[in-house]
């Protein structure tokens, strides 16, 4: 039986960051990692990075002006394969960086407990059983696999890791699921140059957003082409010779939708599938993510938890705050989930959505007398040189105090101007502290001076 200070349970942003630092200090780490194909977790190998380095292309592809479908598919096909390089790369400087450490041993297997202290792994090589000190599970999130008749085993249906790996770019892809994913995919993919019909099961778009700000999103994809079917029930994909069927319900009547590639974007949830954690003793949440309290420890004071597999935000940066917070118990600090503010998001369509704090429903139900500031993104002369003025801006402000409550963004280059309404609000600074800052011209960031005051 082989000993650790630590076992350290996925290679995400969370464990392999606290893997460096807990060989920094002299402790012995085995990290584990089911796949050499995910060595840096979801966001660089099956998430954030190589989807961003698609929506790059494709608007890349978009500026050329591509005229025939041919040109469209040879131009994707490219884009695909640099994607893979992207990955492949990355994945090998994230290996390297935690190999290199002497304290800290990388294995390969899948890793299930056989109790409070021993993991066992299993690989193609055999099976070990190693005892840690302390055990830290950051196995990320998994796809959820609706139950609808035909998808599995169907060559044309795709979840979002397996679509981004296909180098032949479909006429017409069929989304299901109408969130964040699903729209993210359906932006990407018109900018390729598919035909993207989007179905949904609710009849409210986008509906944790404020309804101008979801009108204002679904114009912009609908611009670009894309399809919304909302208020409908799948009821089967049907496997053709050269496309896949889908069926589906609405109001009683049954439509066909063809497709060359169906998507699946009905959410994630935590993968602990064959952890075992029950020999652990280790509690679940209802939904079946590993519970913690507000230092990431579960019910067993020496196991830790971290990232997606916890159940919370499932966002790499919240996976790397897991990880402080975890640090700071084991140096003796006080920094706890409870104390961590105003975490932003990113939508990636083109252009952009990003949002922190709450919306203007939201506000008004928490029972804040708000003040509403709104702008069009055409106002911005930033975006006229980017040439992509559709979109709004608008922020969410107390009345009686001051204090930015939220802020939404709907523009070119928001996934960075939200981080700097967030330092505000952090601060607890009023919003005069935006409308007066000084802005470099031209940026994006200088609407902050206009959208604040209004």
């Amino acid at each position: 039986m082989e000993k650790y200070d630590a076992i350290i349970i996925g290679f995400g942003k969370g464990g392999k960051t606290l893997a460096g630092k807990l060989a920094s200090v002299g402790k012995k780490v085995a990290l584990i990692e089911k796949s050499d194909k995910m060595y840096g977790g979801t966001c660089i190998n099956v998430g954030c990075i190589p989807s961003k380095s698609l929506v790059h292309h494709g608007i890349i592809g978009k500026a050329k002006n591509l005229q025939t479908f041919q040109e469209k598919y040879e131009w994707y096909k490219k884009s695909v394969r640099e994607k893979k390089q992207l990955v492949e790369s990355l994945r090998e400087k994230n290996y390297a960086k935690l190999n290199q450490l002497p304290e800290v041993t990388i294995i390969n297997g899948e890793a299930s407990f056989l109790s409070e202290h021993q993991i066992e792994v299993l690989s193609t090589t055999g099976k070990k059983i190693l005892e840690g000190d302390k055990i830290y599970i950051n196995t990320g999130g998994t796809q959820i696999q609706p139950k609808i008749e035909g998808i599995q085993d169907n060559s044309f249906v795709y979840n979002s890791e397996t679509l981004m790996n296909l180098e032949e770019l479909p006429e017409h892809l069929s989304i299901i699921g109408g969130g964040y994913i699903g729209l993210e995919f359906a932006s990407m993919y018109a900018e390729f140059g598919a035909k993207v019909t989007v179905f949904q099961d609710g009849e409210t778009f986008v509906g944790r957003e404020d309804r101008d700000i979801a009108e204002a999103i679904k114009e912009i994809l609908e611009a670009k082409g894309v399809q919304f079917i909302l208020g409908v029930s799948i009821e089967k994909v049907t496997a053709e010779e050269k496309q896949a069927v889908v069926q589906y319900s609405r109001q009683g009547k049954t439509y066909y939708q063809q497709a060359e590639a169906v998507l699946i974007a009905t959410g994630r949830k935590a993968n602990t599938q064959g952890l075992h954690v029950e020999k652990a003793g280790i509690q679940l949440t209802k939904r079946g993510a590993i519970k913690v309290n507000e230092k990431m420890q579960t019910n067993i004071s020496h196991i830790f938890a971290m990232g997606d597999v916890t159940g919370g935000l499932q966002f790499t940066y919240t996976s790397l705050d897991d990880y402080r917070i975890i640090w700071s118990q084991l140096q003796g600090g006080n920094y706890t989930l409870e104390k961590r503010r105003n975490v932003p998001y990113s939508v990636f369509l083109t252009p952009a959505y990003a949002r922190v704090g709450l919306n203007e429903t939201e506000a008004r139900k928490a029972g804040y007398d708000v003040k509403i500031m709104k702008m069009p993104t055409a106002m911005i002369p930033k975006a006229q040189v980017l040439q992509n003025t559709q979109g709004l801006l608008k922020a969410v402000v107390d009345e009686k105090t001051n204090k930015i409550l939220g802020a939404m963004l709907l523009c070119e280059e928001s996934y960075e101007m939200i981080n700097i309404i967030k330092l505000a609000m952090d601060m607890d600074g009023d919003y005069i502290v935006l409308r007066d800052q000084i802005f470099t011209h031209p940026t994006m960031s200088e609407a902050l001076n206009d959208l604040f005051s209004l």
